[in-house]
């Protein structure tokens, strides 16, 4: 039996959203037959990303807690009682054999009502440092997967699998023709290429570090290819030239790490995980924020793995 039905939600940024997908793929590859609904956020990236890797998504009417006084707050309880019940709704359509969660504002809805209904739902932990909302399921769920040591800090030691973080096919074993790539995005086939990333909605501090280092990587003739972030796209769209590349989102990740020489990644979410497997010259962008957050666990965890360190204060 392999028409199995799999509900997966998380999302708000690509760090929750990519796993997911991950994970849908390879549920697919072993269980041709089985559906999948992806649950996510109304109006966040998931509802354009989830439609383009080829599943269907539901929208909950959700988002996350600000940490000071705003209207959005004040809505907080009800739009939490208005996706509880939409939750329920798609669980009682759908009828899923299992759910997954890999974090985001949208898998609490989803999951606290499929885990009280006791259908198995399991975690899916990105980062060393644990989200808020993993950690308010964490009592509610089969198993978490995880990708660090010392998780036990935030989880039921017994529910704890060490897996390492899904990452996509694509990126696993890159064999893209580095010409091509190169083509693809407008680029000198006979120069050396430069590929920042940030994470999908970008750093506001590594975009301005790019910016104004500009001058240094023409004098190295380097090329760059800059994922910029949504956000950031109107302030340097004028940057855009030959040699260099700015894109508010790199759709096709796989031609992007083929057409690189080099990776300046920000430690966040699964952005070090893709560049380790890319196999390039990694150098990880860790931005202090302060009281050990997330990108200085990640930091640490990556330690020895052909990686180099670039921090940066507040």
């Amino acid at each position: 039996m392999d028409n199995y039905r799999f509900i997966i939600s998380g999302g708000g940024t690509g760090g929750h959203i990519y796993p997911a997908i991950s994970i849908a793929d390879e549920l697919k590859r072993r269980y041709p037959d089985a559906e999948f609904l992806f649950v996510g956020a109304k109006d966040r990236m998931e509802m354009e990303k989830v439609p383009q890797a080829g599943y269907k998504i539901e929208g909950l009417w959700i988002t996350g807690i600000q940490r000071k006084l705003t209207l959005k707050n004040l809505m907080f309880p009800l739009k939490l009682i208005s996706s509880l019940i939409k939750a329920g709704n798609i669980v009682s359509k759908f009828k899923p054999n299992a759910v997954v969660g890999t974090g985001g504002f949208a898998s609490g809805p989803l999951l606290k009502v499929a885990s009280g209904r006791n259908i198995p739902c399991v975690l899916q932990e990105q980062n060393s440092f644990a989200g808020i909302t993993n950690k308010l399921l964490k009592d509610k769920v089969a198993k978490i997967c995880v990708a660090y040591d010392g998780m036990e800090r935030f989880f039921p030691a017994d529910k704890i699998v060490k897996t390492g973080n899904p990452v996509r096919a694509d990126l696993i074993n890159i064999t893209g023709d580095r010409q091509e790539a190169l083509q693809f995005f407008g680029l000198d086939t006979d120069k050396k290429t430069l590929l920042v990333l940030g994470g999908s909605l970008e750093s506001k501090r590594i975009n301005a570090l790019i910016a104004d280092n500009l001058e240094f990587f023409k004098s190295l003739d380097l090329q760059l290819i800059r994922q910029c972030g949504k956000g950031y796209l109107e302030l340097y769209r004028d940057l855009d030239s030959n040699t260099i590349k700015v894109h508010a989102f790199l759709n096709n990740m796989a031609k992007a790490y083929a057409a690189a020489d080099i990776v300046i990644s920000e430690i966040r979410g699964r952005c070090g995980f893709g560049v380790m497997f890319g196999r390039k010259a990694n150098h990880f962008y860790s931005i202090a924020r302060g009281g050990g957050g997330p990108s200085d666990k990640k930091r640490t965890s990556f330690g020895g793995r052909r990686c180099r360190y670039h921090d940066q204060g507040k």
